[in-house]
């Protein structure tokens, strides 16, 4: 079993718990389905927000998921001129037998134009 990452982001709409709550909630659950993953396949999740997010922790809906024996740390995006609002972006560690080029990176939305090269 190897140890891969898997990629993601969405663009919330607002700045309010239960939307970042829903937005990552879906985020979080289709990087598991695309992926064929379970929590128990997940090492560690990392989630940077952009500044103007600050209702929530993007973690938080993590735990709301059942995902609560998986190490997570939330962090603030660069705040750079011109970037993307409101973006929460997932980097997921995981155990999989995928070789790398079939593992599915997950951009939601408007979020899908951050990383053409990689989103699906």
């Amino acid at each position: 079993m190897a140890v891969r990452a898997v990629r993601g982001a969405v663009q919330l709409e607002r700045d309010e718990a239960g939307h970042m709550d829903e937005q990552v909630s879906e985020l979080l659950t289709a990087i598991l389905e695309r992926n064929g993953l379970t929590a128990d396949e997940l090492i560690s999740i990392w989630f940077t927000a952009t500044p103007d997010l600050r209702s929530d922790f993007p973690a938080a809906a993590a735990r709301k998921l059942g995902i609560v024996d998986v190490p997570l740390i939330c962090a603030q995006e660069l705040d750079i001129e011109g970037a993307m609002p409101r973006v929460v972006r997932v980097l997921a560690h995981i155990e999989s037998d995928l070789p790398r080029a079939e593992i599915a990176h997950v951009y939601l939305g408007a979020a899908g134009a951050l990383r053409k090269d990689i989103a699906q």
